[in-house]
This record gives structure tokens, sequence and C-alpha cells, in this order.
């Protein structure tokens, strides 16, 4: 059975059982996954998954069911289903379906020429890359994990009151970990992107990046434990704000669980700060026309020139804040609930390339990447203590590379201190909180470093 004929048969079943506003939310997803280990395949995988969820209104309130299978005994189960759960759900402000959006953006962020990449064809640039990798440098010893995937996907949004919305996207991702070894001295180096470019993945370029990266890391030194100047990395000031970007969610502030709740209007960082929320980013992998519920999604300024200007809703929580849905409800999958979330939020970034910013440091230090992410931060209070690699700065020059760091402060405050912005924008692949999440390099007037 098709998805437009379930969805007939469940509306006229729900019409039939006393639901007033029903909707079917359908989600489809195929995977391909392989690693290798020196050129051969250690694991490859292909997977499909879809499922659909149905919610309505039953006696003034909102029921929900899911199911992964569109056929007949599936449209009796999600009905009663929903008509039984209504009566134990106690919100305080009740959800509704809606109708839809005036109008929607139009934009396509499904790549076809990805779509006509070949399996065989993945795989075959993937043993490239692993081929230079290996003949970059003598001290490349290994990969602690070298693989690819990617996803195609579509997702439907169906209700009784009119609205007929569908997406569709697809990616593809290489996560690529080298290992070099130089006498006693072990380290690695990562390369990670998602894309809808295949064609963006030139083999030499992403050996000579990998490898370089962990060849920098050798030879690590000392250096003494104290408050620093510190220049965040792209990369590591894009995964700081994506595990910090719950404080930009209604959701969260509503509940008590971000210090930014009544501080829309307010200055909450340095003038120099602006940060976008941009669902029609082009290769954003959170791009979409429209939100989770239906509503269209909408490019908004979260803070300019250091002031907050909105908080992320969706239309539960800006109806308990006397506002307008931002466009930013989400599902995690089929079987989720309604949440908040970011599309593509990053910070905009400055006509400074990173080099001049490493100039502009007097004794400090480079933070290129940080681990401990899920248990050393705390968005609420905003602290955290971080496990950190880096860089040693002095009169604006890299004298080398630090032995394992522990970087420790208050993201509030990291917002409030910062002192330039980089060019250099880059997205976090770390997803510690959904969304996608990025940043250009960031200098921060001081935090606390501790070393090994």
């Amino acid at each position: 059975m098709n998805v437009q004929e379930f969805q007939q048969r469940l509306f006229g079943l729900a019409e039939q059982h006393g639901f007033n506003d029903v909707e079917i939310y359908f989600e489809r997803e195929e995977k391909f996954g392989c690693a290798l280990f020196k050129g051969e395949i250690d694991s490859y995988e292909t997977s499909e998954v879809a499922g659909a969820s149905f919610r309505g209104l039953f006696n003034g309130k909102m029921g929900y069911a899911f199911t992964e299978k569109l056929d007949e005994d599936t449209i009796q189960f999600l009905v009663e289903n929903a008509k039984e759960n209504s009566q134990f759900i106690e919100e305080e402000v009740q959800e509704d379906i809606f109708s839809g959006s005036e109008t929607y953006h139009e934009g396509s962020f499904y790549s076809s020429e990805l779509a006509k990449v070949t399996i065989p064809e993945k795989i075959t640039l993937f043993k490239e890359i692993e081929k230079h990798i290996y003949e970059y440098d003598e001290r490349v010893t290994g990969t602690d994990y070298f693989i690819l995937e990617s996803a195609d996907s579509e997702r439907f949004i169906m209700n009784s009151k009119g609205l007929s919305l569908k997406g569709k996207h697809n990616y593809i991702g290489m996560y690529i970990s080298v290992v070099v070894k130089q006498g006693e001295e072990t380290k690695t180096g990562m390369y990670i992107k998602m894309t809808r470019d295949f064609s963006s993945f030139v083999p030499e370029e992403i050996a000579k990046y990998a490898v370089e990266e962990a060849l920098s890391k050798l030879n690590a030194q000392s250096a003494e434990s104290k408050r620093y100047p510190v220049l965040l990395r792209n990369d590591a000031a894009a995964s700081l704000l994506q595990t910090f970007s719950p404080i930009f969610s209604a959701e969260y502030a509503q509940k008590g669980q971000s210090l930014l709740r009544d501080k829309v209007g307010e200055v909450i960082a340095a003038e120099e700060l602006q940060i976008v929320d941009d669902p029609f980013l082009e290769d954003g992998l959170f791009s979409s026309t429209f939100d989770s519920e239906g509503v269209a999604t909408v490019k908004k300024e979260i803070v300019k020139n250091g002031k907050l200007i909105t908080l992320l809703h969706n239309r539960k929580t800006a109806e308990k804040a006397g506002l307008e849905t931002t466009g930013n409800a989400y599902k995690s999958s089929y079987k989720g609930s309604l949440t908040v979330s970011p599309s593509n939020l990053y910070v905009i970034p400055s006509n400074k390339g990173y080099e001049e910013l490493i100039s502009s440091i007097r004794e400090g230090i480079i933070v290129t990447d940080l681990a401990g992410l899920h248990s050393g931060a705390d968005f609420v209070s905003g602290n955290f203590s971080l496990a950190a690699n880096g860089f040693f700065v002095k009169e604006g020059k890299i004298q080398n590379a630090v032995k394992q760091m522990t970087i420790a402060g208050n993201f509030y405050d990291v917002l409030n201190n910062i002192e330039e912005i980089g060019s250099d924008l880059e997205f976090s692949m770390n997803f510690v909180a959904p969304g996608y999440i990025g940043s250009p390099s960031l200098l921060i007037k001081e935090l606390a470093v501790t070393v090994e």
C-alpha cells in the first residue's frame, strides 16, 4: 500500500472513530555504509528504514501512535492506540493540527547527481583516498576508523486540514582517523566531511589534510597551567557551540534549563557576534522548507551585534510565550515526539583569516579539537571542563603542539569574551545535540588551561 492510499484509509477510519483533526507523518531512509582497512572492505551495510506516526484530536486531547508497516491491520492499530493514549496525556498547552503556512520557500536539498553515484564508485574513491594516505608519509601506520556513509531520505506530512508536504534529502559523508608514529609517540589526525557534492572529495587533498593533522601533534611539549587567550579553531568552536545550542531553544528556556529565559532583547554576547539559523543553506544537513509540524521555515537572526533577537520556537512553545512560531519544530524520527531544534545554525564569519588571528596572539593557546563533550559540559549552567588538543603560540607564531590539556570556563562568559571572529566557517560533526551547527575560529579573551 502506498503512502497516499494508506493516508486516505487511515483518515477515513479515524473519522468514524470520532477523531476531529488528524495527521500522518511518514519518513523513509535508505543508507549505505562501509569501512576499509588497508585496502580491504572491513564492513559493508545497506539498510532501509521506513515508518509513520499518526496523531489526532480525540475528545479535545491529542493522541499518538506509530508503525513501521503500511497495511490494513496497521490502520486499525494506529487509530485504536492513538485513541487510547490520548486519555493519558496532560499538557499545559494543548497541541493542535496545523492547516499550513501561506507560502513556502522554493528550494531543493536533494542532489540528483549524488543519487546517480553507484556504490562501486563510492568504494573506488574511498580506496583511492586510503592509498594516498599511506603514500603521503612513512610515519603513517594505519587508521583508527575509515568510514563512508551515504543516505537518501524523504518525508511526508499530510493532515485532514488539507496540508500535504513532501521533502527529499541526500548526503554522503566520510569519517577518517589517521594514525602516525614517530619513535614511541603515536598521534591521530581526523578528516570529517558531509556533503551533497561527490566531486568535492579530492583524494590527494583529503590524505594531505588528515596526515598533516596527525603529524602536527608530534613532539608535543608541556606548557604552564594558567589562564591564556585561547583561539578555538573553527572545528573546536563549532563543537562547543553544538554542545550548548540547546540554550537557544524556547522549550529548554520554558523548562528553566536555559539561562537565556527572559533575555530576548538583551545583550548576551560580544558586539561582534552574529548568529543565524538558516534552513535554506545549500549544503546544510538540516535544510528544509518546512518543519516537523508543517510550518514554513524562515532564515532568522538569533544573535545580532551581541543582542539576543529570538529563541527558537515550535507552535506549542510559541503559544505559551504569546509569540509566533519560528518554524523550528523537530522530530528525531517518525517515532519521536515534537520538540524544538535549530536547522543550520552558525556564527557569521568575518573577513579575518586564521593566520591573521594567530598573528594577533602575544602568548596563548590554539585549541584544535575537544573531547568529553557529552560528560564535561553542562548546558544549563554553561560550565565546561573539556580535554583538548592544540598548540602553544608566542609572539604570533605557533611554537609547538601541547600535551593533553583541559580547558575550563563558562559558555555564557565565552560569548561575552569573544575578541575576534575568523573567516573560516566550519560545521560540527559531533551531533551532541540536534541541528547542523557551525562556527569560524573564535579568539577568546581567556580560559583556564591545565596541561598534563
